[in-house]
């Protein structure tokens, strides 16, 4: 391997007894006891340990053994095997070179042994982010991606790119960004709904994207972000049973792809992964008579609040299932009523172990019945006719989902809060780093 290292840790091995190898990385412990010195090497996919003993190596080495935590170096020593040490073998070095010696002190003990307070953490993500458990977060979150992507390329879906600059407010309401577009308002978007409607209709057919989007709602909770991360899925000539079928596959091979391949960082974490044969659907009302039976009351038409989606986790015996046939006023405004029963539409959202992690539905597809919907919201269609003229040169029947990436990762991960799996997050008070 080109570069400062030969070899990851990952890579090595007790029958490369002898071999000589150059390592990268942080020191992430230390220990001098006198005549023998250890320095715990990590990277990306490991810790090893490198032993250096007096009589064995070099005087110049074992001084320059000497470092403090997160020094970055390279090093080059030999593989031996050992039957005592964990990974089988250790590394006696040859050379230990300091490549920038720490010039500040480091802000918390990233082994776990002195616990740090998010926002500190936070602060220093950079730092952060050489936690084990931090790299094993964003392993998942890797995996969740590729997953997403890799099936949708399998189902024959094509995928695109949308705008985050918009011109109205994406699904109506006060609580978007505003931002200056030289000589006009603009907005950051809340959703690539619109667009991803308009590449369907525009005969793509069956497309899928990952996007950012932006929400400014003044939360200040363990499960919202004002910058997400969404995976999403628009098709066309189908209808929301078709839409679910396709979340159901991928969710399923998401699952298992994490399992698969992240069941090291799954142990690091200390979570848990079952992946069901199929995810059962339950209506709306019969949530809402479930929540009712056990003493729990909310209004007909009410989205859940987070501690009723809990409570049903505790009342349903899945971790994963979706709620089907939503009070239309409840949705957003292209939701499509259900035939004979316009106060219900073919929405649906899907609920992984007490949280939505995503949403979707059928989506009107008639301009008619999208400018009485807006009417019904009180949205002026004006703001909106950018978007509806489309619906008048035949738009087919469709629908699309979208799943929150941030959400399903602290999920998979099994953490309480969002901002662990976000990269750099940004909420009602963050803005750096």
């Amino acid at each position: 391997m080109a570069g400062y290292r030969t070899h990851y840790v990952s890579e090595l091995t007790p029958a490369m007894d002898g071999q000589e190898v150059v390592l990268a990385g942080w020191v992430h412990e230390v220990r001098d006891i006198g005549k023998i010195k250890f320095i715990q090497l990590r990277d990306r996919t490991g810790i090893v340990q490198v032993i250096g003993k007096n009589g064995v190596v070099p005087d110049d080495v074992l001084k320059s053994m000497s470092l403090v935590k997160e020094s970055v170096v390279q090093i080059r020593g030999k593989v031996k095997a050992e039957k005592q040490s964990r990974k089988g073998f250790e590394i006696i070095p040859l050379e230990v070179k300091d490549l920038n010696p720490v010039s500040a002190t480091v802000p918390f003990e990233l082994t776990g042994k002195v616990p740090a307070e998010i926002d500190v953490r936070l602060d220093n993500r950079t730092v952060d982010l050489r936690r084990l458990e931090t790299q094993a977060i964003f392993r998942i979150q890797h995996s969740v991606l590729k997953a997403f992507r890799e099936k949708l390329l399998e189902m024959d879906f094509q995928e695109i790119r949308t705008p985050c600059i918009v011109a109205a407010a994406t699904e109506g309401g006060t609580e978007v960004f505003r931002i200056e577009y030289f000589e006009k308002h603009a907005y950051l978007g809340q959703s690539p709904q619109l667009y991803k409607q308009l590449a369907v209709i525009g005969g793509m057919d069956r497309v899928f994207m990952t996007v950012p989007v932006f929400r400014a709602e003044k939360h200040n909770t363990t499960t919202h972000l004002n910058e997400v991360l969404q995976m999403d899925v628009e098709m066309g000539f189908v209808d929301d049973n078709d839409a679910m079928g396709v979340l159901e596959a991928t969710m399923l091979h998401i699952l298992s792809s994490v399992k698969k391949e992240c069941a090291p960082e799954l142990e690091t974490l200390g979570a848990k992964l079952d992946v069901p044969k199929a995810i059962p659907r339950y209506t709306y009302d019969h949530c809402l008579e479930l929540l009712s039976n056990s003493g729990v009351k909310m209004e007909w038409g009410a989205d859940f609040p987070k501690e009723n989606e809990k409570k049903l986790f505790e009342l349903i015996p899945e971790e994963l299932f979706f709620i089907t046939d939503w009070p239309t006023k409840a949705r957003a405004f292209y939701a499509h009523p259900k035939d004979g029963a316009p106060e219900k539409c073919n929405a649906f959202d899907l609920i992984y172990r007490g949280l939505e992690i995503a949403s979707g539905a059928q989506r009107i597809h008639k301009a008619d019945m999208l400018i009485d919907a807006l009417k019904s919201r009180g949205l002026d269609p004006a703001d909106f006719e950018f978007y509806v003229r489309n619906f008048r040169f035949g738009a087919p029947p469709h629908a699309g989902w979208s799943i929150g990436a941030e959400r399903l990762t602290m999920k998979l991960a099994g953490r309480e809060n969002i901002r662990e799996a976000c990269l750099f997050p940004r909420d009602r008070h963050r803005l750096t780093p």
